[in-house]
């Protein structure tokens, strides 16, 4: 067992709670015990699993599970350990972990987004706690996918992946570095592009949401460049009352993407 917070594994783990080193380093963190079931459950590769005497005792099938696929990988760079209490809250980002984190691959997280369906198309994201919200969101009203701009939130920001509810392994994403060009290819593939915008004349319900459709949210404070803006095929408004300015972008893109499933469901 791990006891010691001088361990090399525990240095390397603790530096990943840096997004510099996240980059350098190519792996991001894991964390609690639901994001650990989701991750197995998809058969997402994990690189290290650690966790305490506790934690194995309280969930031995899934620890069995998680050593078998360390187990199946031959052991190269794959790894699993106990770790004390102590070790592991020197791990973990979140104040009072569950007793268990793991490592995976940055370059694991790519996936394809595919231009049907309806995708979400967010530029300069700040806060992880809205993007995690939006991905759990996207998820669970069934959109195809979500693209990033490069200067966003890293998508293996732990926040993001605690604040996806473990939808993160289950919603197709990727960042674009440069989101003019995809909304480009997506209008190419036969997709409408939609913009939301304070001052469009449209309500986000009177666009036809049947149609293969992007749409397109800004940044938290500043909303969408101009130029993204431009290039929509419709721009639409989300209405508020007087004195209210603007609605927090994970909850705009709730309301757009659960219109999309009302109109597929009920016309």
């Amino acid at each position: 067992m791990l006891t010691s917070l001088q361990n090399s594994l525990v240095k390397q783990i603790r530096k990943l709670h840096s997004t510099k080193e996240r980059h350098k380093q190519e792996l991001f963190l894991l964390e609690g015990t639901h994001l650990l079931e989701e991750a197995c459950a998809v058969n997402y590769p994990l690189e290290v699993v650690c966790c305490t005497p506790q934690w194995q005792m309280a969930h031995p099938q899934l620890w069995d599970d998680v050593c078998g696929r360390c187990d199946a990988s031959g052991g190269r760079s794959h790894r699993y350990e106990i770790v004390s209490e102590e070790v592991l809250s020197a791990m973990a980002t979140t104040v009072q972990p569950d007793g268990v984190v793991a490592l995976a691959k940055r370059t694991q997280q790519q996936t394809q987004v595919p231009f049907t369906g309806v995708v979400l198309a967010v530029e300069t994201l700040q806060d992880p706690g809205n993007l995690g919200t939006m991905i759990r969101t996207a998820a669970a009203a069934g959109a195809s996918g979500l693209w990033l701009s490069d200067d966003s939130v890293d998508l293996d920001n732990p926040k993001v992946l605690r604040a996806s509810a473990g939808q993160w392994f289950r919603l197709n994403m990727a960042v674009s570095e440069d989101l003019r060009t995809t909304v480009k290819q997506s209008q190419q593939a036969g997709m409408q592009v939609v913009a939301t915008l304070p001052n469009a004349n449209l309500t986000y319900w009177e666009v036809d949401w049947r149609k293969p459709s992007l749409i397109l949210l800004g940044n938290e404070g500043a909303g969408l460049s101009r130029d993204l803006a431009a290039m929509a095929d419709q721009q639409v408004k989300i209405p508020l009352s007087p004195g209210v300015e603007s609605l927090n972008v994970a909850i705009a893109a709730a309301l757009m993407l659960y219109e999309v499933q009302r109109q597929k469901i009920y016309g």
